[in-house]
């Protein structure tokens, strides 16, 4: 293969993977964005468990924390960067928080519940495969409710 017809299809790659990213740009946001709230999920976790120490109820208190922090970042970074809502008065701010805050109550209800039915339920005892399993599904009612 010559220098050229190397480069023209090196181009050509790269205009499908453009061309692929603008069809799907929405979704792959919303992905990269899920990823980066679940590493400020734990991030979250984990500072607040060290820094709650020895305290009655640490863990659940650093978890609640953590659950808030991860839930204000994700409604931020869907709202600018995914959906690209830039309309930022109070009423238009609290009137998509507080569905955006249910529907990821709702998920995380339906989380616990599948994870009860599979794990202890069903006694498939890969509860590791069913969180992953769980979080799928919870990931594309997330975009879908969003």
């Amino acid at each position: 293969m010559s220098e050229k017809s190397s480069k023209r299809a090196a181009s050509g790659f790269s205009e499908r993977l453009r061309k692929i990213f603008i069809k799907y740009e929405e979704a792959l946001t919303y992905i990269f964005f899920g990823a980066l709230t679940t590493l400020v999920y734990y991030i979250a976790r984990f500072g607040s468990r060290m820094l709650l120490g020895e305290i009655s109820g640490a863990a659940m208190i650093a978890t609640a924390i953590a659950q808030i922090t991860a839930i204000t970042f994700a409604f931020i970074t869907n709202k600018l960067f995914v959906f690209a809502s830039l309309d930022l008065h109070p009423k238009k701010i609290w009137s998509e928080f507080v569905p955006f805050v249910i529907c990821r109550a709702a998920t995380g209800v339906f989380t616990m519940i599948a994870m009860i039915v599979l794990v202890d339920g069903l006694e498939i005892h890969q509860d590791f495969i069913c969180k992953i399993v769980v979080s799928a599904i919870s990931l594309v009612l997330n975009y879908l409710f969003s």
